[in-house]
C-alpha cells in the first residue's frame, strides 16, 4: 500500500527554521497577564472585600436595600440570615448576601 503515498524526504543542508520573534511573543503574553489583572481580577477582588465588609458590619438598625429592590431595618441578625421590616406589620427573613446596599439613616422615613 506505500505506493500510494510518496515519501518526503527532508534537506540535510536546510537549517532548522526557529520559531519567529520568540521574544515578542513573550511580551504579548505577560502584557496580555497585566491586562487582565487590571481589568478584571483586581476589581473584582475589590468588590468582594467591599460587599464582605458590608455584610460583616451588619447590625440591629441599619437601613437596607436588598438586590431584590426591598428596602427596610434590620431587626435580628444571625449568621447567615437577617429579619428586615419592611412596614410596621410586615417582617422578612432573608439571606445576608442578597443585601445589596445600607442606606443612611432616616432614609426610609423620606421614601
Amino acid at each position: 500500500m506505500s505506493f500510494f503515498i510518496s515519501s518526503a524526504f527532508a534537506d540535510a543542508a536546510a537549517p532548522a527554521a526557529g520559531p519567529m520573534g520568540g521574544g515578542f511573543e513573550w511580551i504579548f503574553l505577560v502584557g496580555f497577564l497585566v491586562i487582565f489583572y487590571l481589568m478584571i481580577w483586581r476589581p473584582q477582588a475589590k468588590r468582594a472585600k467591599e460587599q464582605k465588609n458590608l455584610l460583616g458590619n451588619l447590625q440591629k438598625g441599619d437601613e437596607v436595600v436588598t438586590s431584590g429592590g426591598i428596602a427596610g431595618k434590620i431587626n435580628k441578625v444571625t449568621d447567615d440570615f437577617v429579619v428586615i421590616e419592611v412596614s410596621d406589620t410586615v417582617e422578612l427573613k432573608i439571606q445576608k448576601g442578597a443585601i445589596a446596599a445600607t442606606l443612611p439613616k432616616g432614609t426610609l422615613k423620606a421614601i
